[in-house]
Protein backbone atom coordinates (compact mmCIF):
# COMPACT_ATOMS: atom_id res chain seq x y z
CA UNK A 1 0.00 0.00 0.00
CA UNK A 2 1.29 3.45 -0.90
CA UNK A 3 1.46 5.60 2.21
CA UNK A 4 1.39 9.40 2.43
CA UNK A 5 4.73 11.07 3.04
CA UNK A 6 4.71 13.48 5.96
CA UNK A 7 5.77 16.99 5.00
CA UNK A 8 7.89 19.49 6.95
CA UNK A 9 5.97 20.71 9.98
CA UNK A 10 4.60 17.31 10.98
CA UNK A 11 5.67 16.71 14.62
CA UNK A 12 6.71 13.08 13.97
CA UNK A 13 9.60 14.38 11.83
CA UNK A 14 11.14 15.93 14.95
CA UNK A 15 10.78 12.92 17.27
CA UNK A 16 13.62 10.54 18.08
CA UNK A 17 12.47 7.17 16.77
CA UNK A 18 12.26 4.12 19.02
CA UNK A 19 13.89 0.78 18.33
CA UNK A 20 11.58 -1.83 16.84
CA UNK A 21 10.98 -5.20 18.45
CA UNK A 22 12.22 -7.73 15.84
CA UNK A 23 9.18 -9.96 16.46
CA UNK A 24 6.83 -7.11 15.50
CA UNK A 25 4.12 -8.85 13.46
CA UNK A 26 3.51 -5.77 11.28
CA UNK A 27 7.17 -5.16 10.40
CA UNK A 28 7.32 -7.11 7.12
CA UNK A 29 4.17 -5.43 5.77
CA UNK A 30 5.41 -2.01 6.88
CA UNK A 31 8.71 -2.55 5.02
CA UNK A 32 6.85 -3.70 1.88
CA UNK A 33 4.62 -0.60 2.08
CA UNK A 34 7.68 1.63 2.55
CA UNK A 35 9.33 0.23 -0.59
CA UNK A 36 6.11 0.68 -2.56
CA UNK A 37 5.84 4.27 -1.29
CA UNK A 38 9.50 4.93 -2.10
CA UNK A 39 9.08 3.53 -5.63
CA UNK A 40 6.04 5.73 -6.26
CA UNK A 41 7.72 8.88 -4.93
CA UNK A 42 10.92 8.52 -6.94
CA UNK A 43 13.21 8.90 -3.94
CA UNK A 44 16.25 6.81 -3.00
CA UNK A 45 15.54 6.47 0.71
CA UNK A 46 12.63 6.58 3.12
CA UNK A 47 12.61 6.54 6.92
CA UNK A 48 9.60 5.43 8.96
CA UNK A 49 9.09 8.90 10.52
CA UNK A 50 8.43 10.17 6.98
CA UNK A 51 5.33 7.98 6.89
CA UNK A 52 4.24 8.93 10.39
CA UNK A 53 5.88 6.11 12.37
CA UNK A 54 8.44 7.11 15.02
CA UNK A 55 10.33 3.82 14.75
CA UNK A 56 13.85 2.97 13.53
CA UNK A 57 13.17 1.54 10.06
CA UNK A 58 14.76 2.81 6.83
CA UNK A 59 14.60 1.52 3.27
CA UNK A 60 17.14 2.53 0.62
CA UNK A 61 16.96 1.73 -3.10
CA UNK A 62 19.91 2.95 -5.19
CA UNK A 63 19.28 0.77 -8.25
CA UNK A 64 18.03 3.75 -10.29
CA UNK A 65 21.51 5.30 -9.93
CA UNK A 66 23.31 2.27 -11.38
CA UNK A 67 24.13 4.05 -14.64
CA UNK A 68 26.28 6.58 -12.78
CA UNK A 69 27.17 4.26 -9.87
CA UNK A 70 27.47 0.68 -11.23
CA UNK A 71 28.19 -0.63 -7.73
CA UNK A 72 24.56 0.13 -6.82
CA UNK A 73 22.95 -2.07 -9.48
CA UNK A 74 20.26 -4.07 -7.66
CA UNK A 75 20.95 -2.24 -4.38
CA UNK A 76 17.77 -2.36 -2.27
CA UNK A 77 18.30 -2.63 1.49
CA UNK A 78 16.40 -2.41 4.73
CA UNK A 79 17.90 -1.01 7.94
CA UNK A 80 16.18 -1.79 11.23
CA UNK A 81 17.23 -0.23 14.55
CA UNK A 82 20.06 1.51 12.72
CA UNK A 83 22.58 3.68 14.53
CA UNK A 84 25.69 5.51 13.37
CA UNK A 85 28.35 4.66 15.94
CA UNK A 86 31.40 6.38 14.43
CA UNK A 87 32.25 9.01 11.82
CA UNK A 88 35.31 9.27 9.61
CA UNK A 89 37.34 12.50 9.57
CA UNK A 90 37.06 13.40 5.88
CA UNK A 91 34.00 15.40 4.78
CA UNK A 92 32.50 16.62 1.53
CA UNK A 93 29.64 18.81 0.41
CA UNK A 94 26.84 17.74 -1.91
CA UNK A 95 23.28 18.73 -2.76
CA UNK A 96 20.54 16.96 -0.83
CA UNK A 97 16.80 16.97 -1.19
CA UNK A 98 14.11 15.23 0.83
CA UNK A 99 10.66 13.81 0.14
CA UNK A 100 9.48 15.60 3.30
CA UNK A 101 10.76 18.94 1.92
CA UNK A 102 9.51 18.87 -1.68
CA UNK A 103 10.92 21.48 -4.02
CA UNK A 104 13.97 22.22 -1.89
CA UNK A 105 17.60 21.18 -2.09
CA UNK A 106 20.69 22.51 -0.33
CA UNK A 107 24.38 21.72 -0.11
CA UNK A 108 25.13 19.71 3.02
CA UNK A 109 28.55 18.86 4.46
CA UNK A 110 28.79 15.30 5.78
CA UNK A 111 31.50 12.79 6.64
CA UNK A 112 32.39 10.56 3.68
CA UNK A 113 32.71 7.46 5.86
CA UNK A 114 30.58 6.13 8.74
CA UNK A 115 30.37 3.03 10.91
CA UNK A 116 26.82 1.72 11.29
CA UNK A 117 25.10 -0.98 13.30
CA UNK A 118 21.71 -2.33 12.24
CA UNK A 119 19.55 -5.34 11.54
CA UNK A 120 18.84 -6.12 7.90
CA UNK A 121 15.47 -7.18 6.47
CA UNK A 122 16.13 -10.76 7.62
CA UNK A 123 16.88 -9.44 11.12
CA UNK A 124 20.57 -10.31 10.82
CA UNK A 125 22.91 -7.95 12.72
CA UNK A 126 25.54 -5.88 10.90
CA UNK A 127 28.40 -3.68 12.09
CA UNK A 128 30.18 -2.14 9.12
CA UNK A 129 31.96 0.86 7.68
CA UNK A 130 30.20 2.51 4.74
CA UNK A 131 31.59 5.22 2.50
CA UNK A 132 30.84 7.41 -0.49
CA UNK A 133 27.35 8.12 -1.76
CA UNK A 134 25.75 5.35 0.33
CA UNK A 135 27.24 6.89 3.49
CA UNK A 136 25.62 10.22 2.56
CA UNK A 137 22.21 8.61 1.92
CA UNK A 138 22.41 6.63 5.16
CA UNK A 139 23.30 9.73 7.18
CA UNK A 140 20.39 11.62 5.61
CA UNK A 141 17.90 8.82 6.33
CA UNK A 142 19.29 7.98 9.78
CA UNK A 143 18.99 11.68 10.68
CA UNK A 144 15.22 11.20 10.33
CA UNK A 145 15.46 8.56 13.08
CA UNK A 146 17.02 11.20 15.34
CA UNK A 147 14.35 13.82 14.62
CA UNK A 148 16.64 15.79 12.30
CA UNK A 149 16.28 17.06 8.73
CA UNK A 150 19.05 17.94 6.30
CA UNK A 151 18.21 21.63 6.71
CA UNK A 152 19.49 21.33 10.29
CA UNK A 153 22.98 20.98 8.77
CA UNK A 154 22.93 24.18 6.69
CA UNK A 155 24.18 27.58 7.80
CA UNK A 156 21.84 30.03 9.54
CA UNK A 157 22.21 32.33 6.53
CA UNK A 158 21.10 29.61 4.08
CA UNK A 159 18.22 28.72 6.39
CA UNK A 160 17.14 32.36 6.44
CA UNK A 161 17.26 32.44 2.63
CA UNK A 162 14.85 29.48 2.36
CA UNK A 163 12.58 30.63 5.20
CA UNK A 164 9.77 31.65 2.82
CA UNK A 165 9.82 28.22 1.14
CA UNK A 166 9.72 26.48 4.53
CA UNK A 167 6.82 28.72 5.59
CA UNK A 168 4.87 27.68 2.48
CA UNK A 169 5.38 24.02 3.38
CA UNK A 170 4.17 24.73 6.93
CA UNK A 171 1.03 26.33 5.47
CA UNK A 172 0.37 23.22 3.36
CA UNK A 173 1.34 24.82 0.06
CA UNK A 174 2.99 21.70 -1.33
CA UNK A 175 3.63 20.67 -4.90
CA UNK A 176 4.74 17.08 -5.38
CA UNK A 177 3.76 14.08 -7.47
CA UNK A 178 3.22 11.70 -4.54
CA UNK A 179 0.67 11.32 -1.79
CA UNK A 180 1.55 13.51 1.16
CA UNK A 181 0.29 14.68 4.52
CA UNK A 182 0.85 18.31 5.44
CA UNK A 183 0.99 19.83 8.91
CA UNK A 184 -2.28 20.89 10.46
CA UNK A 185 -2.96 24.59 9.94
Amino acid sequence: MILPIYIYGQPVLRKVAADVEPDNAELKQLIADMYETLDKSGGVGLAAPQIGKAIRVVVIDLDALAEDYPEYAGFRRTYINAHIVEYGDEKDSSDEGCLSLPGLSEKVVRPTRIRVQYLDGDLQPHDEWVEGYLARVMQHEFDHLEGKLYIDHISPLRKQLIKAKLSRLLRGQVSCNYKCKVAKK
